[in-house]
């Protein structure tokens, strides 16, 4: 099993080697990269169905900031900072996330996350690429080589029984391995998967940071000017 790389958005002791690609490290570290999860108070049941993700509310988001180069955690009562966080950064990245977790902050905030935020969603490109869904656990297992420490019926019931601190740090843990992949699949031009026969898989990769960030950036600008007029 290939190991994963070294983490490009993480602390370091020396400055990076320059990189004739630019896809592979990031060149200008003023930038604020953001990878993002949250955990939710109810479960789906619990609100009529997946189409009232935001009546789910918000148990704690955590974000990885790579400027910061540390873990923060928000709590319900600091959901408008979490907002105006995801809204400040160049780039959030998360494992569907669009569709998810900015549908739960939807009960909070009139801000329409999915469009005015520069994201990138994991699972969407993916998606795009196969035309089905991998879990974030199944790509943690077969590229990692690690595997999340729980799942989303046992952080609710955490959450329940009063463990609200466990439940953060399941919910930083799947940040971890969110930050983990996508710099594996940057610097590695690939993940792993493996099919329903059994078979291990390479799914090969052209992300770029640049491009990427670019392609979030303009996406949010077109949107901001449909808005506007």
């Amino acid at each position: 099993m290939e190991k994963a790389p070294l983490l490009p958005f993480g602390p370091a002791p020396d400055p990076p080697e320059p990189s004739k690609n630019s896809g592979h490290c990031d060149p200008a570290p003023q930038r604020r990269i953001l990878f993002f999860d949250l955990e939710t108070k109810k479960s789906a049941e619990e609100v009529g169905g997946w189409g009232n993700v935001h009546l789910m509310e918000l148990a704690v988001g955590v974000v990885y900031d790579s400027q910061e180069k540390k873990y923060i955690r928000y709590w319900e009562k600091d959901v408008n900072r979490l907002v105006e966080k995801l809204l400040s950064a160049d780039l959030v990245i998360g494992f569907n996330h669009v569709w998810f977790d900015y549908g739960v902050l939807k009960g909070y905030t009139d801000i329409d996350l999915a469009r005015q935020t520069k994201s990138f969603d994991i699972l969407s490109d993916i998606r795009k690429r196969l035309g089905y869904r991998l879990s974030l656990n199944h790509l943690a297992q077969e590229t990692l080589n690690k595997q999340k420490t729980a799942d989303g019926l046992v952080s609710l019931q955490w959450w329940k029984e009063g463990k609200h601190e466990q439940v953060a740090d399941y919910c930083e843990m799947d940040v971890t391995i969110t930050k983990e992949l996508f710099e594996f699949g940057l610097e590695k031009g690939r993940l792993l998967y493996r099919t329903k026969n059994g078979e291990s898989v390479r799914l090969n990769l052209d992300w770029d940071l640049d491009t990427i960030i670019a392609d979030a950036a303009k996406e949010s600008a077109q949107t901001k000017r449909r808005i506007k007029f």
